[in-house]
């Protein structure tokens, strides 16, 4: 248990389960040839899962001290598992995730794609020994890795099956997966700013320079609220122009209730929110937000069944 608590296996679980979604509920649905066979794309979803854990257990090592203060109940570094041994299962982890991506590259006669996967374990690495500690660098590090594990699909699946005949549909679906990453990426990059007012305790005095620390959590907060507007706004309008002028009704309710409201609720309660378990509480639901947008995927193509 101590080893899946290190490699934060339910994010883990919630990525692979997204990029699935993706696939199987959307990408599979349409009439497209698509460059990966089944396993092969099996093997692209285990490359990110297997990069990701190296990125929380790297995070762990270097997140000791600062744990130590803020949640000195989940310290696993030290206490269940040796330092050494989580160096051996960091480097472990990123030479199957970091290999398997070569293979991939390989598979659909792109090997220069393999310079992908370097980059994600190179910037999970420096994020966790350096970056992080630099005001709002960190939290956009973050959140365009997630939005990455997103076009990754694309990359890899869409564009090598591309051709003269296919080329408007592929750019039109590609286009909807970066819609979903540009998404992912703004309530991921709020929720980071959230879990820095959570942390800033044990932030501070590990001397990080994050931006509640910087400016105070009052600031910070109002920071939050300001850019969780813009993900409001965006997704008022994408559900206005894409759903309701589709007559896609059940996605539009789906949208409201999963998304929209509770972002109304998140820029209403962060307004006045001043406690650590209040931070955490928010935080909670920026990922359900999360969680539920990219879930509408399947909603999407089940109403466009439904409506045909």
């Amino acid at each position: 248990m101590k080893y899946l608590k290190l490699i934060r296996y339910q994010n883990l679980l919630m990525l692979a389960f997204m990029q699935v979604l993706f696939r199987y509920a959307f990408l599979k649905q349409q009439n497209i040839p698509l460059a990966l066979a089944d396993w092969q794309y099996g093997l692209l979803v285990l490359s990110t899962v297997l990069l990701a854990a190296a990125g929380y257990v790297i995070n762990d090592i270097f997140d000791v001290a600062t744990d130590s203060i803020n949640k000195p109940s989940k310290v696993i570094i030290g206490k269940g598992i040796s330092e050494t041994k989580a160096y051996n299962i960091y480097i472990g982890l990123n030479i199957t995730g970091v290999a398997i991506g070569f293979y991939l590259s390989n598979v659909i006669l792109r090997p220069s794609f393999a310079t992908i996967f370097i980059l994600i374990a190179s910037l999970l690495y420096f994020y966790s020994t350096s970056l992080k500690q630099i005001m709002i660098v960190g939290n956009f590090i973050v959140a365009l890795l997630l939005a990455l594990s997103v076009i990754i699909i694309g990359i890899f699946d869409l564009f090598p099956a591309t051709n003269a005949e296919n080329q408007a549909q592929m750019a039109s679906l590609f286009s909807i997966l970066i819609d979903y990453a540009l998404f992912a990426f703004m309530i991921n990059f709020i929720r980071e700013i959230v879990k820095d007012i959570e942390d800033v305790n044990g932030d501070y005095n590990q001397g990080m320079n994050t931006l509640p620390i910087a400016i105070g959590n009052s600031r910070a907060a109002k920071i939050a609220l300001g850019f969780a507007v813009i993900p409001f706004i965006l997704s008022l309008l994408y559900i206005n122009e894409y759903f309701m002028q589709n007559k896609l009704y059940i996605a539009t309710l789906y949208g409201f209730a999963t998304v929209l409201a509770p972002l109304l609720y998140f820029i209403v309660k962060i307004f006045t929110a001043k406690t650590q378990k209040e931070f955490h509480h928010l935080s909670t639901v920026l990922k359900l937000i999360l969680f539920f947008g990219i879930l509408s995927i399947l909603v999407i193509t089940l109403n466009i069944k439904y409506n045909a």
